[in-house]
């Protein structure tokens, strides 16, 4: 058997985003419905969405969320610290949708070391979403 010399190794691994790893936008968007389902049943948490998520909100939730998962997303939405002020959510509050988001990742059957990791870059955004 001859070796030809000039053989190209193969490419090192590419580390794949926690975006592509669940699934891309597809399951992003599937994350995001399910959790507003879960919020919206939630009568301590639900408080928040009376008429329910509009459209343009769920829509900056997708692309927000895209972003911070590795996708190819950018959020040009309203400031996050600004469309939460006034709306006295609490840690218990965050901690509650927190608990939703980890029951709507298990039901799409994300692995829960993903799950672990996404849920951990959400927490990085209770200085922002938590007012009260």
């Amino acid at each position: 058997m001859t070796v030809c010399s000039d053989t190209v190794a193969p490419a090192e691994a590419t580390a794949v985003s926690i975006y592509q790893a669940i699934g891309g936008r597809a399951a992003v968007t599937a994350a995001v419905d399910g959790l507003y389902e879960r919020i919206i049943a939630d009568p301590v948490v639900g408080r928040f969405f009376p008429q329910g998520v509009a459209p343009k909100h769920r829509a900056y939730f997708i692309t927000l969320f895209g972003e911070a998962l590795g996708g190819p997303e950018r959020y040009r939405g309203p400031d996050l610290v600004k469309a939460h002020s006034g709306l006295g959510i609490t840690d218990d509050d965050f901690d509650r949708t927190a608990g939703h988001l980890v029951a709507t990742l298990d039901s799409l059957g994300v692995p829960g070391h993903l799950a672990d990791q996404i849920v951990g870059i959400v927490a990085g955004l209770r200085p922002a979403v938590v007012t009260a």
